[in-house]
This record gives C-alpha cells, structure tokens and sequence, in this order.
C-alpha cells in the first residue's frame, strides 16, 4: 500500500509540472505578439473626408429680386409739344397737339387733359375740358381719358377745338399761337398754331390715329 500512494504522488507531481511548463509558454508567446511591430506594406491609407455634422442647411443661390419697369407719370422737361392745324368743317376749327418724348429721355406716361390757353390774336380765352367734340376726343360712350406711353417710337395727341362764329354769325378772332401744359406737368409751351374761335375746347390725351 505504501508503494502505490508513493506511485500516485509522483503521478501528480509530474501534472502539475506539466500544467505549470504550458501555462509559462502561453505566457511568453502572448508577451511577444502584443509587442511585434505592425508590418509596413508602403501603402499609405486614404482617408474618405467625413460628412458635414453642424446640421446647417444647404443654402442654395437665388435670383436677383425683379423690379419694376413699368413707365412713370412724365415730369418736367420729358415732353415736347408741337401743333398740326386741322380741316375746318361746319364753321368748326381744329389744332391737333402732338406731344413726344424729349431727347434722352426715359419712357413716360400721359393721362389726361393738358391745360391750353390763347396766346396773341385777342382776348385770353382758357380751354374748356371735354371728353369729345366735333373734331375728335373720346369715342362715344367713354370718358375715361387712356394713358399712352411716350418713348422714343410713340408719341400722343389731344385735340383742341372751337367755332370760328359766335351766336350772331361775328367772325371771331384769330390767334396764333396757344400755351400749351402737358398733363400732370407745370411746364407751359407757346406753339405756333392759327385758330379762329371764341370759345375753346381740349380733349384728352389719346394716341395717334
């Protein structure tokens, strides 16, 4: 008996000899993988850029705002105004004032009746407003006066009017120039224009027929 607990103490020292001589070189073989090198391939790595993580909004270009190019009411010295003597018909006499867009001027607008007074031939008469009249104006029906552009292609027109007798058959005065105020302006022209009348009607701006 004491011979086989004599064999069985020197079986166990040998595994324990064996358990302490494996654990030993897992040891060693850990210690020297943690501290191998890396091995340089000569590749040099790329790196992707990361996307943007603010949170801004992408803010996308816009358009100039628009503005507006519409024509504007004409001032002082935008218009020009001459005068063309009209047909006489019935006793009725005619001045048709052509008005038009001054050199360099910008594009404007008309509306309206332009003021209009006798100037030399006798005694000062002022131009009664009217819609329309034996020689021109607005058609029938409308007496809302248009507004009509002026530019360098287009101009306007209004027509003054009167009767060359008064309610006794007397031959009225002749004049021969009239002043003439564009719509919506302070500056007074004198045209050259021949009209017999005693009374004296304007109509208003429209444009050329």
């Amino acid at each position: 008996m004491g011979t086989r607990t004599a064999r069985y103490a020197g079986m166990a020292v040998c595994c324990v000899a064996l358990v302490l001589s494996g654990c030993a070189s897992n040891s060693t073989d850990s210690g020297q993988s943690s501290t191998t090198p890396p091995t340089d391939t000569g590749v040099a790595a790329q790196v992707s850029p990361s996307p943007s993580t603010d949170g801004a909004p992408s803010v996308l270009p816009t358009s100039p705002p628009t503005t507006s190019t519409a024509p504007t009411p004409c001032g002082n010295g935008q218009v020009v105004v001459d005068a063309t003597i009209m047909s006489p018909g019935m006793g009725h006499r005619g001045v048709r004032l052509n008005f038009s867009a001054a050199r360099d001027s910008q594009a404007c607008t008309l509306t309206g009746y332009p003021g209009v007074d006798t100037g030399a031939g006798g005694p000062l008469l002022h131009a009664e407003r009217t819609p329309r009249g034996y020689l021109g104006g607005l058609p029938s029906g409308t007496d809302t006066p248009p507004t009509v552009v002026l530019d360098a292609a287009h101009g306007a027109q209004a027509v003054v009017e009167g009767v060359a007798f008064d309610d006794s058959g007397t031959q009225c005065a002749t004049y021969t120039d009239l002043r003439v105020t564009a719509p919506n302006t302070t500056d007074t022209v004198t045209v050259a224009a021949r009209i017999d009348t005693c009374h004296l009607q304007v109509h208003p701006v429209t444009a050329p027929q």
